[in-house]
């Protein structure tokens, strides 16, 4: 008896394996989540090196910078790195949640927590304080003065004891994250004992060098961070993860 062509070819298409679709969807899924956390690392690529430029490019902290191009530029890319930060931080934890512990769990934690309170100092540096620098200058030296770590004129409530926090929160999640990132193995040790230092070294510039000569401190975080989105964004795709 002869088949139907058509009809055979319509049946081999609607008789399709149920397991084959799942494992076909699952591994797209797959794909899909790993490529999200192979870009994160271009991600914290990207903020690592605009950590460092930030600082050399950094105006000084006075009142006659607040209304200039410079002054606006640094900031929105503060802005830009703390995004990039959180993005990229997240990824690099993703990638050894299941080796970093709960060491890298209270690294990722603190150190998100920096990202997220810079962004707010940031945002109110680059479109807030600008506004004020004429009809409340007072005020606007105060914000400025967080930065030196002196206390101006004006009182600010709550905020120095917010921008101290974010002060701990660096020293301390950037060691953390790192140590975690060292022991978990899968990224490069060198790049994790780099951003690992970040913390130290900062509290020692800031004993011994004023600001914003301090400013320098950001450079170990800057390149660990850097190198640690190189390595995820490099990773090959078809490694597991």
């Amino acid at each position: 008896m002869k088949t139907n062509p058509l009809t055979s070819g319509i049946d081999r298409k609607t008789h399709t394996n149920p397991l084959s679709e799942t494992r076909s969807e699952n591994s797209k899924m797959r794909i899909t989540a790993t490529n999200l956390i192979r870009w994160s690392g271009l991600a914290a690529l990207a903020a690592g090196i605009l950590f460092i430029i930030i600082q050399t490019i950094h105006p000084a902290d006075i009142l006659s910078s607040v209304t200039t191009g410079r002054w606006a530029i640094v900031h929105y890319l503060s802005i830009t790195m703390c995004l990039l930060g959180l993005l990229g931080i997240a990824g690099i934890y993703a990638r050894q949640v299941e080796k970093a512990g709960w060491l890298g769990l209270a690294g990722y934690l603190l150190f998100s927590l920096f990202y997220a309170l810079t962004m707010g100092f940031q945002f109110i540096e680059a479109f807030i304080s600008p506004l004020l620098s004429t009809e409340a200058p007072k005020l606007v030296e105060s914000l400025l003065a967080l930065a030196g770590g002196s206390a101006g004129e004006m009182s600010l409530g709550v905020l120095p004891a917010i921008y101290s926090l974010v002060g701990v929160l660096y020293i301390l999640g950037g060691p953390l994250f790192g140590i975690a990132t060292f022991r978990a193995g899968i990224l490069p040790r060198w790049a994790a004992a780099l951003f690992a230092s970040a913390g130290p070294v900062s509290a020692l510039v800031i004993a011994l060098l004023p600001h914003p000569l301090d400013r320098i401190a950001a450079v170990p975080l800057g390149l660990g961070l850097a190198w640690l989105g190189y390595a995820l964004w490099s990773e090959r795709r078809g490694n597991p993860i």
